[in-house]
């Protein structure tokens, strides 16, 4: 029997796929269903927003499709390989090469300066360290802070500290990278000089580019909007 695909899975090579993926939180005598069976597809190269209001479950989903939660059903698939069946070091390697992370708030290490933070992913992998800080100092030059390779994150501005973030997630080059409001915490300005960054990165690397967001105006920029409501996904 064939598996069901999901919706526009034939137009390119799936990255990541997840079926029937539900996810509930227990608590005492109380049991909340945030997710009730989404399928999803990310096609390589493409840039998808998963758009909700805010406890709509979009942080959840996305934390699932990067293996950094276990659903509670449904399966997940990564380049192929199902998540579920694997081990977390297994598990692990897999996202340090396929996946870039980029959060609200973003998670610089204080006593790094930003080319180290830059190049902790690669580091993490495995990469001489001369290497990982050469790769991690001409990104950041590519993202703007040539001139703040050796500033510790306490010593850039908000915008600053949000585009090092980019570049640390796309440092390795990974498949796919998912973002959970990556602007949320930024100025109008900011935000849009940050999203304009990554959608060119999307389109200069062929990274997919997956953004959870509340926000109409940034996911009208995406080349495909799925909404996430009542633990459902709908195009």
């Amino acid at each position: 029997m064939n598996d069901p695909q999901p919706a526009g899975a034939g137009e390119a090579e799936l990255v990541i796929e997840c079926r029937e993926l539900r996810r509930n939180f227990v608590e005492g005598d109380l049991r909340t269903e945030v997710l009730r069976g989404v399928t999803l597809g990310v096609r390589a190269g493409e840039r998808l927003a998963i758009f909700g209001a805010s406890g709509s479950g979009k942080s959840t989903l996305l934390h699932l499709l990067g293996g950094l939660d276990t659903a509670t059903s449904g399966q997940l698939f990564v380049e192929g390989r199902e998540v579920n069946r694997m081990g977390e070091a297994a598990r692990g390697r897999l996202r340090n090469r396929v996946m870039g992370f980029v959060y609200q708030f973003h998670h610089l290490l204080p006593e790094f300066s930003a080319q180290e933070n830059v190049a902790m992913p690669l580091l993490i992998r495995g990469e001489a360290p001369g290497r990982a800080l050469e790769q991690a100092g001409a990104l950041l030059a590519r993202v703007g802070l040539g001139e703040r390779l050796r500033h510790r994150p306490s010593e850039l501005s908000g915008g600053e500290r949000q585009r090092a973030a980019v570049a640390r997630a796309l440092v390795t080059r990974p498949r796919c990278v998912l973002a959970d409001e990556p602007t949320g915490n930024l100025d109008r300005r900011n935000a849009e000089q940050v999203y304009d960054l990554m959608l060119e990165l999307n389109e200069e690397l062929g990274t997919s580019l997956v953004v959870v967001t509340h926000d109409v105006s940034i996911a009208e920029r995406m080349s495909r909007v799925c909404t996430l409501s009542d633990g459902r996904i709908s195009a």
